[in-house]
């Protein structure tokens, strides 16, 4: 059965929040690492990792927010160029979708009552186009749903790396296991949100969770090790 549009647009928030969480998490944990490498205190983790979430999670809704617009529009300009051309010049309009059809196999009576069928209707007649033609496939989704999704899952997911850091301030277990902490609770975070990335894929849940752990398990590693070594200019 085909989505409805609620069904797409849903996904399409899905996959907003999932990539912005993994976005999150891992540069967030990268700070944690990197901060953790050059011995410096706790106090500076939380500054930085939350100048970071709230900085580069503003900038990463702002991209996804233009991104989005820009691809809406340039569907809608295609539109309605498409609807200009099948008033203006309905005969090469219907050659096209002819054309079409025959590459998809169809040829005699079905050829012919695949092209009445589709340039009856207006709507299907442009839509078929955009897709067969342009490779366009709209997107019902609204850029600031997007960007606000964005910003939302790059600041909660990515708060997590930072969560024992919080607690080392109530807690003296979270202030003498800190990093080590902080290493579990983002490696769960990545587990989840890459299998839900795979949910949205197609892939299985394990591959992906394992890649996103990887990814951001080496980002942390670069980080940690960058610090380490810089750590004698702090």
């Amino acid at each position: 059965m085909a989505n409805t549009k609620s069904e797409v647009t849903i996904s399409s928030y899905l996959s907003d929040f999932v990539y912005g969480g993994i976005d999150g998490s891992v540069t967030t944990f990268a700070i944690v690492a990197g901060v953790t490498g050059a011995s410096l205190s706790p106090t500076i983790v939380l500054i930085l990792g939350f100048a970071n979430l709230f900085a580069d999670g503003f900038s990463m809704a702002v991209g996804n927010y233009l991104s989005t617009k820009s691809r809406k529009q340039y569907a809608d300009k295609v539109r309605k160029s498409e609807e200009h051309s099948i008033i203006n010049i309905p005969e090469e309009e219907t050659q096209e979708i002819r054309d079409i059809f025959m590459e998809k196999g169809f040829s005699g009576n079905r050829l012919d009552d695949a092209v009445d069928i589709i340039t009856s209707n207006k709507k299907v007649w442009v839509d078929t186009m955009m897709k067969d033609e342009f490779g366009i496939f709209e997107d019902h989704s609204s850029p600031l749903k997007s960007a606000l999704v964005t910003f939302v899952s790059f600041n909660l997911i990515g708060f997590i790396p930072l969560f024992a850091y919080v607690l080392s301030y109530f807690s003296e277990f979270f202030r003498t296991n800190t990093f080590t902490l902080s290493v579990i609770f983002t490696s769960i975070a990545f587990i989840i949100v890459g299998s839900v990335k795979g949910r949205i894929v197609g892939s299985r849940w394990f591959f992906s969770s394992f890649e996103t752990l990887l990814i951001g398990g080496a980002a942390a590693v670069i980080a940690y090790y960058v610090g380490y070594l810089l750590r004698g200019l702090a």
